[in-house]
């Protein structure tokens, strides 16, 4: 069955909430005893809220009707962006990004497109040789920074070649890696 959705669009790529704008729309949901016809359209952002609905949100980029997921992994989070800060690399160099709190979610999508069978997405892309790009503020310092995280503490060359264009190359974690890891290139 098509469902309608309301794409947004952030700086690291497009999201999308469920979008409500009959009462035939929200059945099967816990708002459909709650949300009036008056107060349609609405968005359903999860299990605990909703809100109106308005094109005129800066966002907002356009309604689309699926069966599936409305947007593909690089739509959703964009591919070898130019301004790349946080998210995942692929042994290749290839990045796909994410703000601090979607790596998770950016697995389990690339999973499905590389790894079907896995049933465990971040262990699965680390084991792969990915590296994982996340977010170094610990709440004293005064600027966020970046951390390279590998699971196996392997790195390749496209990935220190990467790094290097992405200013990551002279973190301590990514020296550490590049010196453990110079006899395999």
């Amino acid at each position: 069955m098509k469902r309608k959705y309301a794409i947004y669009k952030s700086e690291t790529g497009y999201y999308y909430h469920p979008y409500c704008d009959t009462l035939e729309s929200l059945k099967g949901t816990k708002f459909e005893k709650i949300i009036s016809k008056e107060q349609l359209p609405v968005v359903i952002t999860g299990e605990s809220g909703y809100f109106r609905f308005t094109d005129k949100d800066y966002m907002f980029v356009k309604i689309v009707e699926s069966e599936g997921c409305p947007l593909t992994l690089e739509e959703m989070f964009f591919k070898n962006q130019d301004t790349f800060k946080l998210g995942w690399m692929s042994p290749e160099g290839d990045t796909y990004s994410c703000n601090y709190t979607n790596h998770t979610k950016a697995a389990v999508m690339l999973c499905e497109k590389y790894f079907p069978t896995a049933e465990l997405p971040e262990r699965t892309l680390g084991k792969a040789g990915w590296l994982k790009i996340i977010d170094s503020w610990d709440g004293t310092q005064r600027e966020h920074g970046q951390f390279v995280y590998s699971l196996t503490g392997k790195i390749t060359k496209r990935q220190v070649d990467k790094l290097y264009d992405l200013g990551l190359y002279n973190n301590e974690e990514v020296q550490k890696m590049i010196a453990d890891c110079e006899d395999r290139w």
